[in-house]
């Protein structure tokens, strides 16, 4: 086994949506007018609309609902985006740039909706960097279960063992693990102890400090 690709999952790796996504569920909740857990968000953070309505926001709902509630709720975050600017982590165009020198294939595997991706392509130019995006509506089964890094790995044409995932979640390293790839941890949302536990091979404090030789050790026994 050896780094032959990177695997980026989105929000909370690539960039900083937290502020964004957390505003648009509390617009939601005011036009629908209907409570939201204090906690709601870290929560939810990662996972699918469509589980995060049902599961952590409690909303009942039938299921032509729940995926208008959430189709809407994009349609926020769209909007406050366009309007706010999306913020990218500190380091990760360098390391973007370094993997597209080294001729290193990227893809990005994640809970958002397309139409999020392309628009942060938009506003920040990073479309060159990726060669292969898996989005929400590209899978049935969320995070984490590891269909969407597996797709992922598949659209740059690399075997899962030789990707390394980015994640921030817990349930996403868990997924990365299940597909049998390295799994390097971003503490954005979680912390190191509740990255390693759930199998990271490696943690890191900021994405500033992951670089291809940091990528190339997660292979060395």
């Amino acid at each position: 086994m050896s780094l032959k690709g990177v695997i980026f999952d989105w929000d909370g790796v690539v960039i900083n949506s937290s502020t964004l996504h957390r505003k648009s569920w509390e617009i939601l909740a005011k036009e629908l007018r209907l409570s939201i857990p204090k906690d709601h968000f870290e929560q939810g953070f990662g996972k699918r609309n469509e589980m995060i309505i049902p599961e952590i926001l409690k909303w009942s709902g039938t299921k032509e609902q729940i995926q208008q509630w959430g189709r809407r709720k994009e349609i926020i975050y769209r909007r406050l985006a366009k309007k706010n600017g999306i913020p990218i982590l500190k380091g990760i165009r360098e390391l973007l740039k370094s993997l597209k020198q080294a001729m290193i294939p990227c893809a990005i595997g994640t809970s958002t909706e397309r139409k999020n991706i392309r628009l942060a392509f938009e506003l920040l130019n990073l479309d060159s960097y990726f060669q292969g995006i898996v989005c929400s509506e590209d899978v049935k089964n969320g995070k984490p279960d590891p269909e969407v890094f597996i797709k992922a790995a598949r659209t740059i044409s690399v075997a899962p063992m030789d990707c390394v995932v980015l994640e921030d979640s817990t349930h996403g390293i868990e997924a990365a693990k299940k597909g049998e790839m390295k799994a390097l941890g971003v503490c954005t949302s979680k912390s190191e102890e509740d990255l390693f536990n759930c199998g990271a091979d490696h943690v890191v404090n900021c994405p500033a400090s992951i670089n291809i030789p940091l990528l190339n050790s997660l292979f060395v026994n």
